[in-house]
């Protein structure tokens, strides 16, 4: 299937495998030391509750027990931070089970001291929130189901909880399963709502990641490219008396010597060296301070567009602007290259034929147009373009969709605002818009 005739999809190679190496680094990201400090936490509170509940409050509770249950929480934090280092990375499995551990020593509290009935249960939202926040999909499941599984044994099982004065608490039935649903339905839908939430800022942190390691790839390429058009500036002199001397060899050395034939392969071969050094002295150089590094807008998208179309793909350059209005200019600066390149590599590869872009200026705004004579945006994702890791490509792993996010971000970095839309003639339209004042500054940073 051709790129024109395949579902239309979104990004580059290189922000895939970024996303790759991405989440692969995922793993082993939970920091011990938060997990040790969130079970200190659960260790204090647990402590006043029980002091607060007997000596205040008048209850005739388990000491014995309770005390035993709490410091074997404080002796597996003793352990674990006498054995690994506290700045320590942990995998989903093992904070799953930190997390695990803290739930059942809850539920054993609560056994002792009135099951649902005591008001405390709803510390059990604690650790799954935890979960919530920091595990994967699976993990999160394992841990909540723990805790509804153990809501439901203290709804049945648990030790009655003398009152003050001896008087024994009463909870009609309906009241306690009212109270196990609250909390069972509580466990679900905060879990799943946090996990939902806090998935989305993980994307979007390891989309923007991807962004600067692209805009720093291609700060990498500009320094090349001006150091090699540097370096053939810098050789040119000393070639050019290498081959002076070797042409005077040539005319100098009689027909039948024997070096007559390695002189003219040095000639020859300084011409060669010649020729690559004025090729790499016509490479662009990275954006400046310098005026001189200002190309005019009709030049500077023929330049980002040229290394980006394949042959068998026609590029159109359109301008719609009043002639007597100086066309714009800007910094030819990486975040202009690789946010409108990445466009128009987009368009180019999914293009039926032709790429076009339409150029258009006046004293205020500046705006830029490319359209594609391909199969268009997925009507469905029309409206979330720009959105990291969206992508109508059909081949599950094959793109995640983060071109268009890096093109986005590097270019309202300078100040434009982008718009996406099928034309109704067909294809695929990006419209980029700018003040003409902010385009013409360039990057601020």
């Amino acid at each position: 299937m051709s790129p024109a005739q395949a579902p239309r999809a979104f990004g580059n190679d290189g922000a895939d495998a970024t996303d790759r190496r991405l989440g692969e680094g995922r793993r082993g990201r939970i920091s011990q030391r938060l997990l040790i400090m969130h079970r200190w936490i659960a260790i204090i509170g647990q402590t006043i509750a029980v002091i607060v509940v007997h000596y205040g409050l008048g209850f005739d509770m388990p000491l014995v027990s309770t005390g035993l249950l709490i410091s074997a929480s404080v002796m597996l934090n003793v352990v674990v931070m006498a054995q690994r280092s506290r700045a320590a990375r942990l995998d989903d499995r093992a904070a799953a089970l930190y997390l695990a551990f803290d739930i059942l020593q809850l539920s054993a509290l609560l056994y002792l001291t009135g099951g649902l009935q005591n008001p405390f249960a709803v510390l059990m939202l604690a650790p799954v929130t935890v979960a919530a926040t920091m595990l994967a999909r699976q993990a999160v499941f394992a841990v909540v189901g723990l805790a509804i599984a153990c809501l439901s044994v203290l709804a049945v099982f648990y030790q009655p909880l003398p009152g003050p004065g001896g008087l024994s608490w009463v909870i009609p039935p309906t009241y306690l399963a009212g109270f196990w649903t609250a909390l069972a339905l509580s466990c679900f839908f905060i879990s799943a709502y946090v996990y939902l939430i806090e998935r989305e800022a993980r994307r979007m942190s390891d989309a923007l990641t991807a962004t600067q390691m692209a805009l720093i790839r291609e700060q990498k390429v500009s320094a090349l490219g001006a150091l090699a058009a540097a370096a053939a500036h810098e050789l040119g002199s000393p070639l050019s008396t290498i081959r002076l001397v070797a042409k005077e060899l040539v005319r100098d050395l009689p027909p039948d010597s024997a070096l007559k034939e390695d002189v003219e392969l040095l000639v020859s071969e300084s011409d060669r060296c010649r020729t690559i050094l004025t090729e790499l002295s016509r490479k662009p150089e990275p954006a400046t301070a310098n005026p001189f590094d200002r190309l005019a807008l009709p030049t500077l998208v023929e330049e980002v567009a040229r290394p980006r179309l394949p042959p068998t793909v026609k590029f159109a350059l359109e301008i719609d602007a009043d002639p007597a209005i100086e066309p714009p200019a800007a910094y030819f600066g990486p975040e202009l290259q690789h946010g409108l390149g990445n466009i128009i590599q987009n368009a180019s590869q999914f293009a039926g034929r032709k790429v076009t872009a339409r150029l258009y200026w006046t004293d205020q705004v500046v705006m830029i147009t490319i359209e594609d004579d391909g199969p268009g945006y997925p009507a469905h994702i029309l409206d979330r373009l720009g959105e990291p890791y969206v992508s109508g490509r059909a081949t599950k792993g094959e793109n995640l969709g983060l071109g268009i996010f890096i093109a986005q971000t590097l270019l309202e970095s300078l100040g434009a605002d982008l718009s996406f839309s099928n034309p109704p003639a067909g294809g695929a339209r990006v419209t980029i818009h700018w003040p003409r004042k902010l385009f013409e500054q360039g990057p601020t940073t």
